[in-house]
């Protein structure tokens, strides 16, 4: 089978196709034919090295495909993401895969193989952070920071679909997240603008996806109680007024999807699955290429540009 491999770091030209062995799954695991593998960030940042992952390794984090053998589920189309992968196990940049079954999902139906691709991490940091670990609940005003983002994005529909009310930051108005309303933090003030935007009161809850200067402006914001969930980290040291924390009685609380189990990743992805099957989540726009074409690919996502997700098809 061919992979996508890198044995040193530095940019998407240290990566190129190789050939190694079919995979065979032990017991428990399942040999999925990996039909479409999306591309992140992250998978970006570790081919530079960010994760000092062992090398020779398979970056790709998200998959889409089909069950070809193990644990009696042979035809079923599957999607997800996983413990390590690409990190510290290799990847889904790959033709083929196994991994434990239980770390399997169904794939929605009304998701083709390209859009299941692209769920994965973005969806899944939005969901840990406002479903599981914020808690939100209907009626509550939701700041979002970097939410024209693909984490932003995906945060802001779960957001409507828990009935809350989003106030989208980022460095123009543009909103093409749809959220309730936007502040440009490169002319406007976070925090007097959220309190002008929920009559004084500030946001219940904030997902920081961006960090750094904003973080303080971010704490600010919230209401008494407020909590906010930081999934950023560049720079990795910032500042926050302590006494205003704790009088208002804040809460500050980190979130990783790398460091959820296999289990954990399921068990949103079902939850997940429920809104897109119900409509109330959209997949984000995609872009595919050709698995030859994979370096080319994560080269446009390293330039940025339009909001659409890469997607390696491996057929």
């Amino acid at each position: 089978m061919q992979v996508l491999q890198f044995e040193q770091y530095g940019t998407p030209q240290v990566m190129a196709l190789v050939e190694r062995p079919l995979p065979v799954p032990g017991p428990g695991e399942v040999l999925i034919k990996v039909l479409a593998s999306g591309i992140n960030p992250s998978d970006i940042k570790n081919v530079a090295g960010h994760f000092k992952s062992v090398l020779p390794r398979v970056p790709g984090r998200d998959f889409a495909g089909v069950v070809v053998a193990g644990a009696c589920r042979e035809g079923e189309e599957v999607w997800g993401s996983a413990p390590g992968f690409g990190v510290v196990r290799d990847g889904t940049h790959a033709e083929y895969i196994a991994i434990p079954s239980a770390w399997v999902a169904r794939k929605p139906a009304g998701l083709d193989v390209s859009q299941a691709a692209a769920i994965g991490v973005p969806y899944l940091a939005a969901w840990t952070s406002l479903e599981r670990v914020g808690q939100i609940q209907a009626g509550e005003t939701v700041l979002i920071t970097g939410v024209s983002g693909a984490v932003g994005r995906a945060a802001t529909q779960i957001a409507h679909w828990r009935k809350a009310r989003v106030i989208g930051a980022g460095v123009s108005r543009d909103n093409p997240s749809a959220a309730d309303a936007m502040i440009d933090t490169t002319t406007q003030d976070l925090a007097l603008e959220v309190h002008a935007l929920t009559g004084g009161k500030g946001a219940d809850l904030a997902l920081d996806v961006v960090g750094g200067a904003l973080f303080e402006r971010v704490s600010k914001a919230l209401r008494e109680g407020g909590r906010q969930i930081a999934i950023a980290s560049n720079p990795q040291v910032v500042s926050f007024n302590l006494v205003d924390f704790y009088h208002r009685r804040k809460q500050l609380i980190g979130v990783d999807t790398m460091s959820l189990s296999g289990e954990e990743i399921v068990a949103t992805l079902n939850g997940l699955a429920v809104g897109f099957e119900g409509g109330d989540l959209t997949p984000p726009a995609v872009r595919t290429w050709p698995f030859a074409e994979a370096v080319t690919a994560y080269e446009a996502m390293a330039k940025g540009g339009p909001a659409v997700k890469h997607v390696l098809l491996m057929e």
